[in-house]
């Protein structure tokens, strides 16, 4: 798998996550367990820090950046993803939060300082603009995002079943790459 070193410091990647070899990860990357980087996606912690934590699942052709410090912000943005995360497909993460168990839907975009709750949803293409806070337990959508409502129940039981239908794949791809784990069952 591409993994690169930037400026001496290499990511570091859970033995039980599983990065898929066409996918890219570059500098200060931490990626958690049984998490899962799928084909296309790039996540590049150059000029600040990013965290994934455990089964989280960041799928096909998806981009994980940060912002550097400047004078408007002497800490930058590091990317921060929390656990049982679903990023769909081709979604742009950048200098955001997220916290446990939310989904940002295929083709979303989350910018620099914006943050979003523990079992919230953005919606696929929604465009979640700077400093923008998603509150726990919400629904977004849209281009600017605007919140349409809470996230009911099975919404939030969704989301955790879909992270662990992601990690239990992760799984079987990392063991049939020469993983050195027991055969997960179905």
């Amino acid at each position: 798998m591409p993994v690169y070193p930037y400026r001496g410091t290499f990511p570091e990647i859970h033995p039980t996550a599983f990065v898929h070899p066409d996918a890219v990860v570059i500098g200060d990357v931490h990626i958690g367990p049984d998490s899962s980087v799928w084909p296309g996606v790039v996540i590049r912690g150059d000029v600040n820090f990013i965290r994934i934590g455990a089964r989280t699942s960041i799928q096909d052709g998806s981009v994980v950046h940060v912002s550097r410090p400047s004078e408007a912000s002497p800490q930058g943005y590091p990317t921060l993803i929390g656990n049982d995360i679903v990023v769909g497909h081709k979604v742009v993460l950048h200098g955001c939060r997220l916290e446990d168990s939310c989904l940002i839907g295929i083709g979303a975009i989350v910018l620099d300082n914006a943050s979003v709750g523990r079992d919230s949803i953005v919606g696929a293409g929604s465009l979640l603009t700077p400093g923008k806070d998603v509150p726990e337990g919400t629904m977004w959508m849209g281009s600017p995002a605007r919140q349409l409502r809470t996230t009911s129940e099975a919404e939030r039981q969704s989301i955790r079943a879909t992270a662990e239908n992601y990690r239990r794949l992760a799984t079987q791809y990392r063991l049939a790459h020469g993983g050195q784990e027991e055969e997960v069952q179905d």
